[in-house]
């Protein structure tokens, strides 16, 4: 299916991929064939986050990098990236976001740390004169295992600590800074409506995203700090070939109403609208879905 820009450009939204895999979870852009369609040419900046700071976890690649740049074309004078270990894929987020106008602070390390969700924190304060605005909590992972039976105990504790721990730990570092009309913005999944039998502790693990997102929003909102999150579908990320078999990889997003893929351009302008004070001043616990069509329960 080809979609045209508001610059006439016509670019096509693939249905099917090659097979591929990566040997390495998230996975790496550069390498996955297509890369991502992290920015729409049309997609056009009118200063809804105008001098704002953000801090985005898992910022460095996929939905997470498409995200950072539309921030930056919003008007945000810093972005801060946390990243695992995909020096390059951050390096090229960082000119991405530095192209537009903003500055880019880069920090690497694992959010499954306490400690280190508080040293990013700070560091973003830091860099950005002791301000944030929004947070995006983002970083994730998911194993594939075709029965519950396949699910070994050290990918379960990673994937419980990755996806919901951090969560926790960032949102904890962050609160003492945050004032009101801040936003605190959570990635949960299509998998937490629907369930997956092939990742089946990534579904909970976004289950429990969605209901810290609605319980933390209850405790937040007489402070004037929104919390609200997005459920992507089937987005077109590193996170795909470096998840599954190329078989699955090769008919990817094929099972949604649009017989597709979304592209992380497709899904990151929900995580402006619910960071825009202009767009969503009267919305917290909610969720936005983008997933091509898939219903929900919410």
């Amino acid at each position: 299916m080809a979609t045209t820009t508001k610059t006439g450009e016509t670019r096509e939204k693939p249905k099917e991929f090659p097979g591929q895999t990566q040997d390495e979870h998230p996975g790496a852009e550069h390498k996955m064939d297509p890369e991502p369609q992290y920015l729409n040419p049309g997609y056009k900046g009118s200063g809804k986050l105008k001098d704002k700071v953000a801090l985005i976890t898992g910022g460095d690649s996929g939905i997470g990098r498409s995200v950072a740049i539309l921030y930056a074309r919003e008007g945000c004078k810093g972005v801060s990236i946390v990243y695992h270990k995909n020096d390059k894929d951050a390096e090229d987020t960082r000119k991405l976001i530095e192209k537009e106008g903003s500055k880019c602070l880069l920090i690497r390390g694992d959010v499954c740390s306490k400690s280190f969700c508080e040293e990013s924190v700070q560091k973003t304060l830091k860099e950005f004169g002791n301000r944030l605005d929004i947070l995006v909590n983002h970083a994730g992972m998911q194993v594939y295992a075709k029965s519950l039976m396949d699910i070994k105990e050290e990918d379960l504790d990673h994937t419980m600590k990755t996806n919901i721990y951090s969560y926790f730990f960032m949102s904890q570092a962050a609160l003492p800074h945050l004032k009101r009309g801040a936003s605190i913005i959570n990635t949960t999944s299509v998998n937490a409506y629907k369930g997956n039998a092939g990742l089946m502790d990534y579904s909970a693990t976004k289950g429990a995203n969605r209901a810290f997102t609605y319980s933390l929003a209850q405790s937040l909102a007489e402070q004037g700090i929104r919390v609200n999150s997005v459920a992507p579908g089937p987005i077109w990320t590193p996170f795909i070939p470096s998840s599954f078999p190329p078989e699955k990889t090769k008919a990817f997003g094929q099972n949604t109403p649009m017989k597709r893929a979304g592209q992380p351009e497709e899904c990151a302008p929900a995580y402006v609208f619910l960071a825009s004070d202009c767009c969503s001043s009267y919305i917290t616990g909610q969720t936005i879905h983008v997933n091509g069509g898939t219903p929900t329960d919410s």
